[in-house]
């Protein structure tokens, strides 16, 4: 499976690509380096977003997961950039619980590009699983907001 390591503000992120569509980013540098153009452009857009000149993505997505977690994944790549639902407003739109948003969120091969982020408790930040935890989740609403009021720094 082609991979490709990027720096970032969060430390080195990995980009796995398989059939032509970008399935997994992780912290950390990937075992199997292998430039590819999706990689490429995935690793540029990913540059842009944190250099706060990109708020969305523009890549094909085939993350690895069930049809719902695949339904509540479409559910966050909705929400707009600098803005938040809740756990329960995602599980309302989707018809279900939210702590089974909460379960999908924290199974999202593909953190930052599906932004898992913009979800938040209904008192406080709730969760994140990626590594830094919160602090990456508030990091990355700050740099959004940042990016959206046009002061990137």
């Amino acid at each position: 499976m082609p991979q490709l390591t990027l720096h970032s503000p969060l430390g080195e992120l990995t980009l796995s690509e398989e059939d032509g569509a970008l399935v997994a980013l992780d912290w950390g540098r990937g075992r199997d380096q292998e430039e590819t153009p999706l990689l490429r452009a995935a690793a540029g857009q990913l540059h842009d977003y944190f250099d706060g000149a990109r708020t969305s993505f523009q890549l094909p997505l085939a993350p690895h997961g069930t049809p719902f977690q695949r339904r509540v994944w479409d559910a966050l790549c909705r929400i707009p950039a600098g803005q938040t639902r809740s756990y329960g407003q995602v599980a309302r739109e989707l018809g279900t619980a939210a702590r089974a948003v909460g379960q999908a969120n924290g199974r999202n091969p593909l953190p930052i590009i599906i932004p898992c982020h913009r979800v938040v408790g209904t008192v406080g930040p709730g969760g994140y699983s990626a590594e830094g935890g919160l602090d990456t989740k508030r990091f990355l609403l700050a740099l959004e907001a940042r990016s959206l009021s046009g002061n990137p720094s």
